[in-house]
């Protein structure tokens, strides 16, 4: 016997920045204002990231190229992981990703995080069992909002897994 499963994501879109809530416009506002600092001499796709935990707290962080490449990381990972060591026990409420690229003709929509950082992030909404917002900020303003990491990574694999 053959089943068939759907699977549907459902984003929010919003023209601008201005529309969001004053917690989703600082969180987006705080991961564009960190770009600055990313370093991407190879690719010239310039990522911020900024996590919102429980308390209010805001930890961000940049894409990290190497000419070793893998060896760099994502803005996403980077921010998570620094969360997690420096807030260990706080739990993540929502992540805002923001992309400028340097290249001709680049996308200027929101880009969503990479597989890897989807289930990085899946990994610490499994642990604190609460869905984590991606807020996706694109050169031009617009924003998609997903309201969960699961939304993005249907079917992910987790400690529930095993």
């Amino acid at each position: 016997m053959v089943n068939e499963i759907t699977i549907s994501a459902v984003f929010k879109t919003y023209s601008s920045i201005n529309d969001l809530s004053e917690v989703d416009k600082q969180l987006c506002n705080e991961a564009k204002a960190i770009l600055i600092n990313a370093y991407a001499p190879y690719s010239n796709f310039f990522v911020g990231a900024a996590v919102l935990l429980g308390d209010g707290t805001i930890v961000t962080g940049t894409n990290q190229e190497n000419a070793a490449y893998p060896s760099g990381l994502c803005a996403e990972r980077v921010a998570i992981f620094y969360a997690s060591s420096v807030h260990p026990n706080k739990k993540v409420v929502a992540v805002a990703v923001a992309t400028k690229s340097n290249r001709l003709n680049s996308n200027s929509k929101p880009v969503s995080p990479c597989g890897a950082c989807r289930q990085a992030l899946s990994e610490y909404e499994v642990k604190y069992s609460s869905p984590i917002k991606i807020l996706m900020l694109g050169e031009n303003g617009e924003v998609y909002e997903s309201y969960s990491v699961a939304n993005l990574l249907p079917l992910m694999f987790s400690s529930n897994s095993f």
